[in-house]
């Protein structure tokens, strides 16, 4: 690794300040959805009105990621950054506090409002502090919770549940923000605005965020055949709602949330269409696998939470490599590896059926490993050749993309799971779980396309040895 492209200190201290930050945030959501049944229970709420802790989370969530687009250009980084993480925090302490339903709803609206800005700030922050040069392995630091939050947050959230009383979910979030906080204001540098006198773009900010929520939730209903209908409507208002975006950010001089424009350029296309595919098997088949470990091999759910940990593992395990291997041979190369891996760690899945565990472990940690390898590219090639000011656009798209297909990949597999759960017969139900995992396996071979297709950059010719 060239002097030019590797990580100084000072950045990576920087990165690791900032991760910090969001290691509350990135938890929050598993954690929550552990403990809903005890929350129910202890304030005496039902099913229907809870759902709300975790839905009106993600809804203000969704809102503020295209809003974060415009602060961080028109407002300090670093500032915002420190607004974002205060207010989770503060939201935290309250949610801790709730003495019923509403009030623990209300404080979740809150806390989404800080997590849905400090997630796309500090992702923007940490770009333009790097440059493109270094974008390989500053993507390497910035994906580290990608690869914990599936193992900690279920393992996290079962322990509380079980041993201290629900209000905990909330608690822990409490010291993690006050030392990122405090370590914030004394070691981050100061960010200056990139574009002081960006307009708001109002209009485009409501019909983007809507659009972004209704496909989201449409998305998150198709699980349910009680809902379908609610599920189309929402899926047919999200799509009726972009096209008018896209309408509107074609016309509208004022700068865009995210410029469609953006998409003219093939390499970026292509680069979110593998950040939607990466969302959908890399979160998609996570949703599976748990059931698959309870149902087929009888464990408890905490134990299933555990066996994930072979693949959150396999990721830590080669972002460094993947990063190296970006930088000297660029991105086509590094895609190709990570999807070969994540398909020949997904097939044995599908294939083993042993009394054992070790097998299926080995497999998920190989899984890992390519998705490991594969995110690093595929977030790199999204900000190739873009300027301070269209960063925060790119950011934006990255994460409307990712959590889109991550909603996707998780209903349509627990759609199909559904449908060959129902026809199997008794005692075959393992069966139903093979073609979940020959489907995802299909899907993530599916990434080779957009590979292909991008048009090559002189660092994918020549290679720096």
């Amino acid at each position: 690794m060239s002097d030019s492209t590797k990580l100084d200190a000072e950045l990576v201290k920087i990165s690791l300040i900032m991760l910090l930050g969001m290691i509350a945030p990135a938890l929050d959501a598993t954690v929550v959805n552990v403990a809903i049944k005890t929350i129910i229970t202890k304030l005496g709420s039902n099913i229907s009105t809870a759902q709300w802790i975790t839905t009106a989370y993600i809804f203000v969530m969704g809102m503020a990621v295209p809003f974060s687009g415009w602060l961080v250009n028109r407002f300090s980084g670093k500032k915002l950054y420190l607004i974002a993480l205060a207010v989770f925090g503060v939201a935290s302490a309250g949610a801790a506090l709730s003495w019923n339903i509403g009030s623990l709803i209300a404080f979740r609206i809150i806390q989404g409002a800080g997590a849905g800005i400090m997630l796309p700030v500090m992702q923007t922050v940490l770009v333009r502090y790097a440059g493109e040069k270094k974008l390989p392995s500053l993507m390497s630091i910035i994906g580290i919770p990608a690869a914990i939050v599936p193992v900690l947050g279920p393992t996290i959230g079962g322990l509380i549940v079980s041993y201290f009383p629900w209000q905990w979910i909330f608690i822990v979030n409490i010291p993690v923000c006050i030392l990122a906080f405090i370590l914030a204001v004394a070691k981050l540098p100061p960010t200056d605005a990139v574009n002081k006198e960006q307009p708001l773009d109002i209009a485009g900010l409501l019909l983007l965020s809507s659009a972004f929520c209704a496909l989201i939730f449409g998305i998150t209903k198709l699980r349910s055949d009680a809902v379908l209908n609610t599920a189309i409507m929402l899926l047919a208002a999200g799509i009726a709602l972009l096209i008018f975006y896209c309408f509107h950010a074609l016309k509208e001089k004022k700068e865009p949330p995210l410029n469609v424009r953006l998409f003219k350029n093939r390499n970026f296309s292509l680069s979110i269409a593998m950040v939607f595919l990466y969302g959908i098997i890399a979160t998609g088949t996570l949703f599976i696998l748990p059931l698959y470990f309870q149902k087929v091999y009888q464990t408890t759910a905490f134990a299933a939470g555990l066996l994930l940990a072979p693949q959150g593992i396999g990721m830590l395990c080669t972002r460094s490599v993947s990063a190296k291997c970006t930088e000297q041979y660029g991105v086509r190369p590094v895609l190709y590896a990570g999807t070969i891996c994540t398909v020949i760690g997904t097939v044995p899945l599908a294939l083993l059926h042993t009394a054992s565990l070790v097998p299926l472990i080995v497999s998920l940690f190989i899984r890992g490993a390519g998705l490991g390898v594969l995110m690093v590219p595929a977030m790199v090639s999204v900000y190739e050749g873009m300027d301070d000011k269209a960063v925060a656009q790119g950011t934006t798209a990255t994460r409307i993309f990712q959590q889109i297909g991550g909603a996707f990949g998780t209903a349509a597999l627990a759609i199909l799971l559904q449908h060959w759960l129902a026809g199997a017969k008794a005692g075959e139900i393992t069966s139903a779980f093979d073609n979940v995992f020959w489907f995802s396996a299909a899907l993530a071979a599916v990434l080779i396309i957009p590979a292909m297709l991008r048009q090559k950059k002189q660092l994918e010719n020549k290679p720096e040895i």
